[in-house]
């Protein structure tokens, strides 16, 4: 079982710093990938984005951010699937594809350019972000990284430390319908149906793999 520990945004970020930059002087130049783990909602993307400036902050260009939401599967194919209703279940993703690409980061000797998500068109973005030659420690992002089922399987491989953020499922209900509502891209009443249909069953699922972390952490937030 993983070690928890209960702390706040900037206990966690000053806790992980530390660890992150000793595993990698401790790699001699290779490079390291550590795995954020955790439900939508948990605040794991900011969490990543945080981490990354601060290593930056002290080994400049040495960290760089890889999110697993630039994987999600083209909106038009979900559409020819019919499965626009479970759009970022596990199954509406390019896990396969996801797996090969960080299998070719942890190893690349050129700058790499990767996807990104963006949520005001709801769609991913290609050459969203570029990882450069000169990187050794990749922040990867993403709900399912933990997974054992399918394509997933292949990722926890391929990360030297993984970290699952935990927050309430009733916490995680409300962020969803805030963050949900703030492109005006859909109804409420859509966004409610969406978060209970798909959302939060994703979180059920994600839980359930938070044991194959290195470490858990129960996120201590106000809202």
């Amino acid at each position: 079982m993983p070690e928890t520990l209960r702390l706040t945004p900037q206990e966690a970020l000053a806790r992980l710093v530390p660890h992150i930059l000793e595993m990698e002087s401790a790699a001699h130049g290779q490079r390291i990938a550590i795995g954020l783990a955790g439900g939508p909602g948990s605040g794991k993307s900011t969490l990543a984005t945080e981490l990354v400036a601060m290593i930056n902050a002290v080994h400049p260009g040495s960290a760089a951010l890889v999110p697993m939401d630039g994987f999600h599967m083209k909106h038009a194919k979900l559409e020819a699937m019919g499965q626009t209703d479970y759009k970022g279940a596990p199954h509406t993703f390019e896990g396969a594809a996801f797996v090969s690409f960080l299998h070719h980061l942890k190893r690349a000797r050129t700058s790499v350019n990767g996807p990104g998500y963006s949520r005001k068109i709801e769609d991913t973005v290609d050459d969203a972000f570029t990882v450069g030659e000169e990187v050794r420690v990749l922040v990867v992002e993403g709900n399912y990284l933990l997974l054992t089922e399918g394509p997933w399987a292949g990722v926890k491989p391929e990360l030297d430390y993984s970290v699952f953020i935990h927050v309430p499922r009733e916490t995680v209900r409300a962020r969803l319908m805030k963050r949900h509502g703030e492109e005006g891209l859909f109804t409420e009443e859509r966004n409610r149906a969406h978060i209970e249909r798909t959302d939060l069953p994703n979180y059920d699922l994600v839980d359930a793999s938070k044991d194959r972390a290195d470490v858990v952490i129960d996120l201590v937030t106000e809202h």
